[in-house]
């Protein structure tokens, strides 16, 4: 048997990774260990702790066993050397850029990324004298023209959010590495099961970990997947700076992350059905989903992922705020709401250009963001079509 047919598949791993029971009295999901003090029993021990606070433990905020097993699991699963735990996908965002960036540097960051990104790099980072520059993310010749001497990294989400277009992440690679940047990854949509992040170029992976990874709805996580190159940096920056998962959380995140395979698939086949649905209904105009056939870039996700989170949009002909009410209100079993990921279907109203330098949305559209749950999908096209009836009763009146 060759070496890579005893290498565990993903959702082998994914069920496995970060477990041992025979550390914890054979029970196999490891406890959750509450602790602040950490006591030793000699001064050797203390010293010895002190020196490896990431082999042994040491004080809770450096981590417990739970984090420990989530942060071993996760990263087994995409290939990084190590993963860092925080209490939020922002949290990640954050401690990373404050890790490459200083006073002085010029950070360049994909124009399609989370708005709260742009928003701490607009005012946070900028109040700090950190320039940040936005570039077309289709574009990858844009990203080599706007490195400078004083760059300190690339910033990409791929999808991007709110319209999804994906970034040729290997090309772009190829460009930071010679240039000797960090490549930074935000894969909360895809997670390292359907985008093997560092097999592409990524050397830093940001996972908002509250999505997919805890599955319910019910946690605030954040991950940080790190190359061998920049883990120590970037869990030094991570100590300094007080971040941590709490460790309820964190047992929250490895045990969602032991069913994520089957989730995320089912999301997936959701999304699927209702994309079909949807593209069916006079007024969607086009879906936004990168495992749709007539989507921009799908060759470039049939090319680098093996799979396709649930969450995308469709563009609608453009709905003014009493129309969307009457549409939106009723909804069953769509909520409204922030966030996703979990088992509940959710639908948001969003506008892209609002969030846009360097390209620009037609506002004369409407854009609707859905998330498939894991609901029946009759009862959830149930529920859209009396919202489109809603809607066209509404404009004949």
């Amino acid at each position: 048997m060759t070496r890579d047919q005893d290498k565990p598949r993903q959702k082998t791993l994914i069920t496995h990774a970060g477990s041992d029971p025979s550390r914890q009295q054979g029970a196999v999901n490891p406890p959750v260990y509450h602790a602040s003090t950490v006591l030793f029993p000699s001064l050797q021990a203390l010293r010895d702790a002190t020196a490896n606070p990431h082999q042994q433990m040491y004080y809770g905020r450096y981590g417990t066993p739970t984090q420990r097993a989530l942060e071993a699991a996760y990263s087994e699963l995409g290939g990084a050397a190590g993963t860092i735990s925080v209490g939020s996908g922002l949290a990640a965002i954050a401690t990373v850029l404050s890790a490459l960036a200083t006073r002085g540097t010029h950070l360049l960051v994909a124009d399609n990324v989370y708005q709260p990104t742009r928003s701490l790099c607009d005012r946070h980072l900028r109040a700090l004298g950190i320039e940040t520059e936005y570039f077309d993310p289709l574009a990858v010749e844009d990203v080599a023209a706007k490195i400078r001497d004083s760059s300190c990294g690339v910033f990409i989400e791929s999808p991007g959010s709110l319209t999804f277009e994906l970034t040729d992440i290997p090309a772009i690679a190829d460009i930071t590495r010679q240039r000797g940047l960090p490549l930074v990854l935000d894969n909360t949509w895809a997670t390292s099961l359907y985008l093997r992040e560092f097999e592409l170029g990524v050397n830093i992976s940001i996972n908002a970990a509250t999505k997919y990874v805890v599955g319910h709805a019910d946690a605030m996580l954040g991950l940080i997947a790190c190359d061998a190159d920049w883990l120590p940096h970037i869990r030094q920056v991570a100590n300094l700076m007080g971040q941590y998962a709490a460790p309820d959380d964190a047992y929250l995140g490895l045990r969602g992350l032991r069913t994520m395979a089957v989730r995320m698939q089912q999301h997936q086949l959701q999304a699927q059905r209702l994309c079909e649905w949807l593209h069916d209904q006079p007024e969607v105009q086009q879906i936004l989903w990168p495992a749709w056939p007539d989507f921009p870039q799908h060759a470039l996700w049939q090319r680098d992922f093996s799979g396709a989170g649930g969450l995308f949009s469709i563009v609608m002909t453009k709905l003014e705020e009493p129309a969307l009410s009457v549409m939106l209100d009723e909804l069953r079993w769509f909520g409204l709401g922030y966030s996703w990921g979990g088992f509940e279907s959710l639908i948001l109203p969003v506008n892209p250009e609002s969030c846009r330098s360097e390209t620009h949305w037609d506002e004369s559209t409407t854009v609707l963001r859905l998330h498939a749950g894991l609901e029946d999908t009759n009862d959830l096209i149930s529920d859209l079509a009396a919202a489109f009836g809603r809607l066209r009763r509404f404009r004949q009146s």
